[in-house]
């Protein structure tokens, strides 16, 4: 049996029999345990490294021709005179307005029927932003988990933190679009206009990477996966928004909300004020606020997320299972099991092993499982020198068991792009003149992110599966830290990004929640 996996720049995980009967090595017992999260970050971070640096493989001669400005807009842009008449502005309605609680089911439908109407050059273009949501995604991974203990969870959304992103381009002039345009990993030749990326094409890309995870394609009764964003724009009172700005959103955040409140007076509150306002209208229970704005802040940006994947094949198990946390601490939580052939590779040279597990006909979650102590700080410095991850997993009979996941997480780019020296990007000179006629202060520009795992309705095992549970199935089980990427091969895009410490507190040093 040979299968294969297409990860980013069209390198291929081939599945071969293993010719190691065993594959990996037994975990040890709970009483030699490491610490929870050593040798995690740097773990996810070998697999990270290695699919984003295949990206750059490309056989593309121009990768970011299709994303640009083609030659006749260029030439409307740059007639003499041609300037464009002023943009319809509006005012955010008061936090206090009622809205209609937002429809996951319409959103999944209009994700599901932008990937059917798909052409060549729409999935070409998709796999081009897939490789900068790669680059970004890893280096804001490292950067979020450098600030957090290794004792806790991670989870982070490559393509809402690229959204948000490239959102901002598209509210932005120069010298702030050209900056915002180096960040989002397309670095202008020079300053024409050919050189510039089209705002519009990129977040049109970021539909199709989202309606390819989704994408149900030819199978009929693979169980279904679910994702939703939504963004809301919170503005003090007096600024007005400009129409094409807000309305040019809609293919990256198909439901924005924009919406006006005091800002200044009480940061904190405020921000209580949005939380509860998010949560009434999406109906998700998302990590509290984060409340380290300025008050002189005008514009906020919140863009939440919600995941559920449903793992087709596993049930769900009878009561709760010891998760260790550490070396001295367990908790018990629901876990998921099933046993089947999955690809897996494992390296007892590098203390890892990687499962994959196939939510649909091309997303995959990639679970990464350390052996056993590991210095952090030591393999993470490793880490960067060395391409440490095969091409190849083997087809293995494993009876696999996981925890059900609920993961929560919310995060502040403002902050990360402080963590990388770039807190000038969106700071009180920024040129956002087309979000606004008048000056934008931006404050948060937070992503949170609500993702889960749950069993597929609680099948049971199949005959055949049931056969593999002999002797000769491989126990894989993931009852201490690991971590996690979401891989949708058809845009070569990830997804997500996280690492397990402790399935019951979520993720995030609290985050102010």
């Amino acid at each position: 049996m040979v299968g294969a996996l297409t990860l980013a720049g069209g390198h291929l995980i081939t599945f071969r029999p293993s010719s190691d009967p065993s594959g990996t090595r037994p975990r040890a017992p709970p009483s030699e345990m490491t610490p929870a999260g050593m040798g995690l970050r740097v773990t996810m971070l070998c697999l990270l490294a290695w699919l984003g640096l295949a990206a750059g493989d490309r056989v593309y001669i121009h990768p970011f021709r299709l994303l640009s400005y083609n030659e006749s807009s260029c030439e409307q842009l740059e007639k003499p005179g041609a300037e464009l008449p002023g943009a319809p502005t509006f005012a955010p309605a008061p936090i206090q307005a009622k809205t209609g609680p937002v429809n996951e089911e319409a959103l999944w439908e209009q994700l599901v029927l932008a990937a059917q109407k798909l052409e060549d050059e729409d999935r070409l273009r998709a796999a081009t932003v897939g490789m900068l949501v790669n680059f970004m995604g890893f280096h804001m991974y490292k950067t979020l988990s450098e600030t957090w203990s290794s004792a806790e969870g991670v989870v982070i959304s490559p393509v809402a933190l690229f959204g948000s992103m490239a959102s901002f381009y598209l509210g932005a002039s120069d010298p702030t679009a050209s900056r915002l345009q180096a960040l989002l990993g397309v670095p202008g030749e020079d300053r024409s206009c050919r050189s510039r990326l089209d705002g519009h094409k990129v977040l049109s890309a970021l539909q199709t990477i989202q309606a390819l995870l989704v994408s149900p394609g030819g199978a009929r009764d693979q169980p279904r996966l679910l994702l939703s964003t939504v963004v809301g724009l919170f503005t003090a009172p007096g600024l007005r928004l400009k129409q094409p700005f807000v309305q040019g959103l809609a293919p990256f955040a198909p439901i924005t909300i924009p919406r006006s409140l005091d800002l200044s007076a009480d940061p904190a509150l405020a921000a209580e004020k949005i939380s509860r306002f998010m949560q009434a209208v999406t109906g998700w229970k998302m990590n509290g606020p984060l409340t380290a704005f300025s008050p002189d802040s005008t514009l906020l940006f919140n863009a939440y997320v919600h995941f559920q994947g449903q793992m087709k094949g596993f049930s769900l198990l009878p009561g709760l299972r010891e998760f260790w946390v550490d070396n001295a601490t367990s908790v018990f939580v629901p876990m998921l099991s099933s046993t089947n052939t999955f690809p897996h590779w494992s390296s007892p040279q590098h203390n890892l092993s990687v499962t994959a597990v196939a939510l649909s006909d091309n997303v995959w979650l990639l679970l990464i499982q350390p052996h056993s102590t590991l210095d952090l700080r030591e393999v993470e410095a490793l880490t960067f020198q060395h391409k440490l991850l095969t091409k190849k997993l083997s087809p293995r009979a494993i009876r696999l068991t996981l925890p059900q996941l609920v993961l929560r997480s919310s995060y502040d780019m403002q902050d990360l792009l402080t963590q990388a020296k770039l807190n000038a990007l969106l700071d009180a000179e920024a040129n956002l003149d087309k979000i606004s006629d008048t000056s934008v202060s931006v404050g948060q520009v937070l992503n949170s992110i609500l993702f889960e795992l749950k069993a597929d309705g609680g099948q049971q095992p199949t005959e055949s599966a049931q056969q593999l549970a002999g002797p000769e199935a491989l126990e894989v089980t993931l009852n201490s830290p690991f971590l996690f990427a979401v891989y949708e091969q058809n845009s070569t895009t990830l997804h997500f990004l996280g690492r397990v410490a402790n399935p019951l507190s979520g993720v995030g040093p609290g985050h102010h929640g």
